[in-house]
């Protein structure tokens, strides 16, 4: 797929070398059988003895062989494919003559992958119909016939064991017409599901390629609106950040989560190999998979159903149609984007761009322009439909307000009918927060009253403060209370912990560009992660705490009393000659206390601090959560690396 989109010739290469030698392996044994586990391991599951998953794993390497075909053109890929497949037809046929149908269709109760899916491909592209009556025999009837007479009993299978027998159903609808009515009857009882493994990557693959064919079928933008928010949500949170191979299987949901506590937490980027690996490494290889669309039929159509910036050679309309989309953010809630397009022959044939209008679209203030003419936009849910013969000195251009809303968890059971998501647009806005859950608004009567977004602004008045121990920094951390600790690793959640805004005592926002612009201001300083709160002095050598009091939370920034040019000393405005101080012996854990004691050297030095920009920045879409108790630092689920969040909050008034 990588080599489908760039045609990297290194990349060419090494797929290459792979096929050759997996086809010398298969020669080697020469059974048609190909794995790196023995093929014991199927006489066990014909005898019903545990072994885990051995279809599962001959489900992705036929996948893979067959991508290999249908996206490289790799004729050896197929053959080796249709080695496997005679080798596992003989395989299953011995099976049932030996024992019985029952008997094979017991062997899939061992998650068996979506070997139908594999099967029914490879039929596409042979039309032999041993293949076809193989794929049929892994459609699993106990669960897909359940499906199709509509039962509401199917609470409690193992959803990646079970989506992909529908991916491949989905494929024999579309290679034999085959109606089998799928449609689920399900009441939901997701309340009580939230856990630290509630969501599996593969499961959000899998259904990735569920709504990708029914959009196929149907053209409805509702089943492109869920392809966006699985994509955004689901997939683009379970790689760490830009760190390369270093990905996670389950995406924690439950309130305090952290994507480093589940149960397997990050993967490493060359010892780590779970399922979830080889399908997150697919999912980043296809991020331009479902973008465009092309209509068969009456005359040349495209569906663009995703805004990603992109390049689309469209050969029907011969036109090159490229997709640019402004950075979303919170401060200005609007989606742009604009088509231009590039041409070697002058104007394209007449044809239609239809454009997805989603359902998180606020239906009010929205525009279209094509070159300087206004377009009416239809109500989301819909799309934009413009005909022509597009040329290269047009442009096309649009503006959705993006909807900021709750959703409330897909969950009957009255009692959690307050439990909520925060969304904007597409974006699952996840607070920061280590257990904390509940938020209540009070009398409100719109979005707008409690959720407000962070200005761009704000990332200048961010800092953090360290003092040097030995070869070491230690820096000053908010935890259960305020003490100086080893400097955290990015993206751990010490960062945010370590991150203040400085306020002005006049409730002003203040900007901090060096050491000297801030010397003699009053001002007061905001955790990162618990807006609202504040930096806030007790007595004469007693401890810092965070809590919301102003009044005892006012410091004068002071030159450093250890007469070193970039450092500060915070001085309490209501105690004169009172400092904040770390400790004499410096040493990591030492909590941070207001003392009035007279300075001498040792003191000085503990009084007195590094102060920088911020090592935790506010990402482009933030929001602030108010509520009566506590407020949330909202951002996108998918921003976060190891720090806690909790995605869903009890929401009342």
């Amino acid at each position: 797929m990588a080599w489908a989109s760039t045609r990297n010739e290194t990349v060419k290469q090494k797929m290459d070398a792979v096929m050759s030698v997996l086809s010398e392996c298969q020669k080697k044994i020469g059974t048609g059988y190909l794995s790196a586990f023995p093929s014991e391991f199927f006489d066990r599951l014909e005898n019903l003895v545990y072994v885990w998953a051995p279809y599962y794993t001959i489900h992705k390497i036929m996948a893979g062989l067959l991508d290999q075909y249908t996206l490289a053109n790799n004729g050896q890929a197929l053959n080796i494919t249709i080695w496997m497949a005679d080798y596992f037809n003989t395989r299953v046929q011995n099976l049932i003559a030996r024992s019985s149908l029952e008997r094979h269709y017991q062997t899939l109760n061992d998650e068996s992958g979506g070997m139908n899916d594999a099967l029914y491909k490879l039929y596409g592209i042979t039309k032999d119909p041993k293949h076809l009556k193989l794929a049929e025999l892994f459609d699993k009837p106990c669960f897909l016939g359940l499906l199709a007479v509509k039962e509401d009993n199917i609470a409690g299978l193992h959803a990646n064991t079970h989506i992909p027998l529908v991916c491949g159903v989905q494929n024999r609808y579309e290679l034999t017409g085959d109606e089998q009515s799928m449609e689920e009857h399900h009441t939901r009882s997701s309340a009580t599901a939230l856990s630290a493994e509630t969501e599996e990557s593969c499961t959000t693959y899998n259904m990735l390629k569920v709504s990708r064919y029914l959009f196929k079928w149907t053209k409805q933008v509702t089943y492109a609106d869920y392809y966006e928010r699985a994509l955004t949500n689901g997939v683009l949170g379970i790689q760490r950040g830009t760190e390369p191979g270093v990905m996670i299987y389950m995406l924690p949901l439950s309130p305090g989560s952290s994507k480093a506590k589940s149960y397997h937490g990050w993967g490493d980027a060359f010892d780590s190999f779970w399922c979830c690996y080889g399908t997150g490494i697919e999912s980043f290889a296809k991020l331009g998979d479902s973008i465009y669309f092309e209509q068969e039929g009456k005359g040349p159509g495209v569906y663009i159903i995703q805004y990603i910036s992109s390049t689309f050679d469209w050969k029907a309309g011969q036109i090159v149609i490229h997709q640019n989309v402004d950075p979303v953010v919170s401060w200005d809630q609007n989606l742009r984007m604009a088509l231009t397009f590039t041409s070697n022959k002058g104007p394209g044939v007449s044809s239609v761009l239809n454009l997805r209008i989603p359902f998180w679209a606020n239906p009010n203030g929205g525009k279209a322009t094509l070159n300087k003419d206004n377009l009416q936009i239809p109500s989301p849910g819909n799309f934009l439909s413009v005909t022509r013969a597009w040329s290269p000195d047009e442009k096309l251009f649009i503006q959705l307000p993006i909807n900021l809303r709750t959703e409330a968890i897909k969950d009957d059971r009255p009692q959690y009918a307050s439990l909520q998501a925060i969304f904007y647009g597409p974006y699952l806005l996840a607070g920061y927060s280590q257990h904390d859950h509940e938020i209540k608004t009070g009398p409100v009567k719109s979005l707008s009253e409690w959720i407000t977004p962070i200005p761009a602004s704000y990332n200048a008045g961010l800092v953090t403060f360290s003092q040097k121990s030995g070869n070491s920094s230690l820096v000053l951390m908010k935890n259960q209370s305020v003490t100086i600790e080893p400097w955290p690793a990015a993206g751990t959640g010490g960062d945010a912990n370590a991150t203040f805004r400085l306020i002005g005592n006049d409730q002003r926002p203040i900007n901090f560009t060096t050491v000297k612009n801030v010397i003699s201001k009053q001002v007061m300083f905001e955790p990162f992660d618990f807006p609202g709160k504040l930096l806030m002095q007790q007595g004469n050598n007693d401890s810092l705490v965070i809590a919301n009091n102003p009044g005892n939370s006012v410091f004068q920034v002071n030159a450093g009393l250890d007469g070193k040019p970039d450092t500060v000393s915070l001085e309490s405005v209501s105690r004169k000659g009172c400092f904040v101080f770390s400790d004499v012996n410096l040493k990591a854990g030492a909590a941070l206390k207001l003392n009035c004691q007279q300075p001498d050297d040792g003191f000085k030095q503990a009084a007195s601090f590094v102060m920088q920009k911020g090592i935790s920045q506010y990402h482009p879409i933030s929001f602030l959560a108010k509520g009566s108790n506590r407020n949330y630092l909202l951002a996108p689920l998918l921003s976060f690396r190891d720090e806690s969040y909790s995605v869903y909050f009890n929401i009342t008034n």
